[in-house]
């Protein structure tokens, strides 16, 4: 039994050492990207969601605007109508890449911890509805992570905050 576990134990050291180098060789190659750059440059987005997000994406000209970049992310709601009704609650469709759903829905959380703006609007889409509080007002958060997504990828351009007006002196 000793034995079996001596060499579970270095099996588990060597794939973690692999693991490292891995990352390692992961991290040179997305550094010279140049959206890897505009992601990085979003307080909170960090390097493993960038990657993801690049991987997935891929060109962002393929797609014509951020609805597209939502929509393949899955990130959109059945429409339930009868006749000129549309239903307000509906679900998330959960069709597209899930893969870069929870790499948008995962970012958009961090980002909101750091940029106040994704904080203010978090806690407003949280404050709108008595269930699902979190998962509603996360995935709204992602949406409209979406489009600042689109438009640095688009636009190769760095996050810059927006402008906060001068308080009167």
């Amino acid at each position: 039994v000793n034995v079996v576990l001596g060499l579970l134990a270095r099996e588990i050291r060597n794939l973690e050492q692999m693991i490292k180098e891995m990352d390692k060789a992961i991290e040179e190659m997305v550094e010279v990207i140049p959206e890897y750059q505009c992601l990085t440059s979003v307080p909170g987005l960090g390097k493993v969601y960038a990657a993801g997000i690049i991987a997935e994406i891929g060109q962002i000209e393929r797609f014509k605007d951020h609805p597209q970049v939502a929509k393949y992310a899955g990130l959109n709601w059945k429409q339930n109508q009868s006749g000129n009704a549309n239903s307000q609650h509906t679900d998330l469709v959960k069709r597209g890449n899930r893969y870069l759903r929870y790499d948008l829905v995962e970012a958009a959380n961090s980002v909101r911890r750091q940029d106040s703006e994704y904080q203010a609007f978090y806690k407003k889409k949280y404050q709108e509805v008595p269930k699902h509080q979190h998962k509603r007002a996360i995935v709204l958060t992602a949406r409209k992570f979406v489009r600042l997504v689109d438009v640095l990828l688009r636009n190769h351009q760095l996050y810059t905050p927006p402008r906060r007006p001068m308080e009167d002196q």
